[in-house]
């Protein structure tokens, strides 16, 4: 692990002085979010046991200076938060218009919307899985029954500044504005293996739809 820490602090400390150590635990399902890493110079390590989160949480609670968090957690700049400048395209108020749009289209007890201002060139949405729900809930599937029943909870991030984002905040017609708020929120949720059923069939209609 000394080795490791050396490859990485450089790159991969926050502005807490914490060693951020990026994980996957499934190289295919993750891919998005891993290449993603990968095009910051960031290191992703592949921890893919069905124990892992109890193994990360022993290492973590003996090393006060590193966390581990899985890629698709949150977006790249929270993960590894260097307190960078972060300049949004849309102002405070072009912000509190485009919220409600996105939130009339997601379940409320599932998914918390989160506007951020990320790189221009990284996905208008992003759907993300909190890393200590997840570690609960797979703590749970693993042994630890007792500590209740922990929901799916995901945030949906919006990248303030892809160019996508900003045309549905201008686009005037109610109907073309729902389905491109509901076309990205479900190519976000693809990327979670979440879309399936009636929701994924629906998806390929309208994909369908808007090549024609």
């Amino acid at each position: 692990m000394g080795e490791l820490q050396e490859k990485l602090k450089d790159n991969q400390t926050d502005k807490d002085d914490k060693l951020v150590v990026l994980y996957a635990s499934n190289q295919d399902a993750q891919h998005q979010y891993i290449q993603a890493s990968k095009d910051k110079g960031y290191e992703v390590l592949l921890l893919d046991s069905p124990i892992i989160s109890h193994l990360i949480q022993k290492f973590e609670s003996k090393k006060e200076k590193i966390k581990f968090t899985r890629v698709d957690s949150d977006s790249l700049e929270n993960i590894i938060n260097k307190e960078e400048n972060k300049i949004s395209k849309l102002s405070d108020e072009e912000k509190e218009k485009l919220k409600p749009m996105i939130e009339e289209s997601v379940s409320e007890e599932k998914y918390t919307v989160q506007l951020e201002p990320m790189d221009s060139n990284s996905l208008p949405f992003m759907l993300a899985q909190p890393e200590f729900m997840r570690r609960m809930k797979e703590m749970q599937q693993t042994g630890g029954g007792a500590m209740g029943s922990f929901p799916e909870m995901y945030t949906l991030i919006v990248n303030t500044n892809h160019e996508l984002v900003g045309k549905i905040l201008n686009t005037r017609t109610e109907n073309k504005r729902k389905r491109l708020i509901k076309q990205s929120i479900d190519l976000a949720k693809l990327s979670q293996s979440t879309l399936k059923g009636e929701e994924l069939t629906e998806f390929i209609k309208r994909s369908i739809d808007l090549i024609k």
